[in-house]
Order: structure tokens, then sequence, then C-alpha cells
């Protein structure tokens, strides 16, 4: 989301640069009329990293600008808005810009790292720090790793004040710049725990010459399985730099993500997923996609993903493997031929159901009287699968 990172810092006390987000670039004007700062800064804003380095197909240069001048941020909106910006982290074709976030451009006179991340083999939050910031966290680590530095937090007793202090000096802060390092680290903390993420990472967080520590950027990762107590946040979603179908596909709780092949899978349980993928490649096919439909299957999620799968011009087979503990495969069989029925199915189907209620749905699919072809194992489904595309 826009700036989302930064307003949620805002919202919990962290230090910020004073900042607006516009859509148009007359919006950009006058935000930069309303910071009435010595020095702008105009920023892209799209989710991948890399935008100080990219290049727009408007021609200008970098997604990240400085100027004095506020008209000059307007003309700067002008050729960023609307246009695709590329980088090292986008598709080729590049993101389209639809907001730039205009801010208080601030020195830095020290840049240095700091996250919050959950740590299985700590089994909760570790603070992690490093006085070289600004630059790539994982060349530092892999240099010179004696500049990483890490805390274990206790969840329930949470930041102690010594370890916030303690992480501020193996930052470099000095003097009363420690104290104020240590309390913002203790504010990010907060945040971390009120939003559910599963990680926050500041980089830089930044000494200015004037004496201000603050956090000059910041990424955020939240766990999924907070959404419902934490609506507001994923409502910041910007959904329009997803992939379409993923995107439907999660309105159904439905897992799914595109590849590039022409065998659509259709499996219930992420390894199963993985595993199924692996297979008709090993036969030589290609899957075009992963689709994970989990535990608690209803017919019409079975319906759904059958009609996002044949929405795919690139699908000539479609495969689908199940293996029943939770899931009841007679659901999945009435859910197939509902769809193969209403979707008048244009592509071979192979079928392999495994598990609970399983002979009753080889009774469901045999007695359909569609085309569908029925499998033993996953062996016999993969190879049935590279084969139907052969004949098709």
């Amino acid at each position: 989301c826009p700036g989302g990172s930064k307003k949620l810092m805002q919202e919990s006390g962290v230090a910020v640069q004073r900042f607006f987000v516009a859509e148009t670039a007359s919006e950009a004007r006058a935000a930069a009329r309303r910071l009435n700062a010595k020095e702008i800064v105009v920023k892209a804003q799209i989710l991948a990293g890399g935008r100080g380095k990219g290049l727009f197909d408007s021609g200008l240069r970098g997604g990240v600008h400085l100027t004095k001048d506020p008209a000059v941020v307007g003309e700067l909106a002008e050729q960023m808005l609307g246009f695709n910006l590329t980088t090292k982290q986008t598709p080729k074709e590049g993101v389209k810009v639809k907001t730039v976030m205009v801010a208080e451009a601030l020195d830095i006179s020290r840049e240095t790292y700091f996250a919050i991340l959950m740590d299985r083999s700590c089994n909760g939050p570790v603070l992690v720090g490093s006085p070289q910031g600004g630059v790539d966290i994982e060349e530092v680590a892999a240099k010179s790793p004696e500049l990483i530095f890490k805390e274990v937090v206790d969840i329930v007793d949470g930041v102690r004040d010594e370890q916030a202090l303690r992480m501020a000096a193996n930052l470099g802060f000095k003097g009363p710049l420690e104290r104020q390092a240590a309390d913002q680290i203790k504010r990010l903390y907060d945040l971390f725990l009120k939003v559910d993420a599963t990680q926050v990472e500041v980089n830089p967080l930044g000494e200015t010459p004037e004496g201000r520590v603050v956090c000059f950027d910041a990424k955020i990762n939240f766990d999924d399985n907070a959404e419902f107590r934490q609506k507001d946040v994923f409502a910041m979603d910007d959904m329009t730099e997803s992939d379409p179908t993923e995107t439907e596909a999660a309105k159904y709780d439905l897992k799914y993500i595109g590849l590039d092949g022409n065998i659509a899978c259709f499996v219930n349980g992420a390894g199963l997923a993985m595993a199924t993928c692996d297979i008709i490649d090993l036969h030589g096919g290609k899957p075009a996609n992963f689709l994970d439909l989990g535990g608690g299957v209803k017919e019409s999620q079975v319906y759904q993903a059958f009609k996002l799968l044949t929405a795919d011009p690139k699908v000539e087979a479609i495969l689908v493997n199940i293996f029943g503990g939770i899931v009841n495969c007679a659901i999945i069989a009435n859910g197939i031929t509902k769809a193969c029925r209403e979707l008048e199915l244009k592509v071979p189907l192979v079928v392999r159901l495994e598990g609970t209620n399983v002979e009753e749905a080889k009774r469901i699919l045999s007695e359909s009287g569609l085309p569908i072809t029925a499998a033993h194992d996953l062996d016999d489904a993969a190879k049935k699968a590279v084969a139907s595309i052969a004949k098709h």
C-alpha cells in the first residue's frame, strides 16, 4: 500500500519524515507546498525494490528524485504517474505507478539497519541490527558477520530497556542518541505486536546532523492468519499489482500460483501440490499452475477452481489429485461433475482420488457419463495427463 508502512509507524509514534501520498501531479505540487521543506523527495510507489535505479516508459530515469523546487515536484509526478516503472524486481514490462510519495528530505549523517523478525530457532521474535545500513544486509552478513547483532526477545516480557540500549549502542548511536534510538526500537516492537507482523525491517534507521533518529524506509510483512483481527491493515493491500487469477482464487480460499506449462493441477495440500508438479515434470509434462484446495473443501470451491483453470488459454489438460483425509472425496466428485457440465469442459480431465469416501466418489464419476479418465495412483495420473495432450 502506498506509504502504508510509514503511516503505520507514524501512528505508533515512530519518527518518520513528514510525507503525503499523491495520485495526481496537482496533488503532488500541493503536497510540496504544504511540506514547506528545504528539500523534497519524490518516490514512485510500487511494491518492488530497486526503484532508485529504475526506468519509466516516459523516459524518466529513477523512481526516487530530490528537489528544492515545489514546481519541479509537479513535473516529476507528471513523468511518473500513469507510466510503467521497470526495476530489477519488476516484470520486464514494469509496473504502472498510480501514486507518488512526496516527503520532507532529511540529511542522513549515518545509516544503520534494524529489523524485528520471527525466528523459529528462538521460538519467537528477534531484534537484528547492524551499524552498516542503507546497503544490502545479505552482503553485510556474508562479508562482515561480526557487524550483525541479535537480541532474542522474551514474548512475555517484551523488549527490556537494557536490550534496547545494548542494540542502540551496537548500532553505533552515542550520547543522547543512544536513548533516542532505544526508544524507537521499543516503539517499533510495540508496532510489531500491534499489527501481527512477521517482520518489520527498517533500512536505513538513520541519524540526522541535527541529532534526530529517524526511520527512513521500512518494509512490514504481516501474518495472513491474523487477517480476521487486522481488517484495517489488510484493507490497505493494493491488489492491483497482484496476479488477477491469484486474487480471484484467494476470494474462495484457494491458493493459486500461475506457472508456464499446459497441465493444470488441482490438488489438496501444498506438499501434495508440489509433488504433483514434480511428477508431471518427471513424465515430460509441464505444470500450468500450483492450486491448493486446502482442507475444508466445499463443492462450490471445486466449481470455482475449475472455472479458474479452464479460463487459462494455456491449459490443455487438467489433473485432479486428491488425497482425502479431512476432505470427503464424494464432495470433490460432485463438484467435478457439476463443473464439467456447466463449464462444458473442452480439455482432457484425469482424476486420481484416494481416501475418505473414495468408492462413492468413483461411482459418481463413472456414472456421470462424462469423459473423465480415472487413474489409480499419482504416477499413473501424471502419465495419463501427459499422454492426453499428445492425443488431444
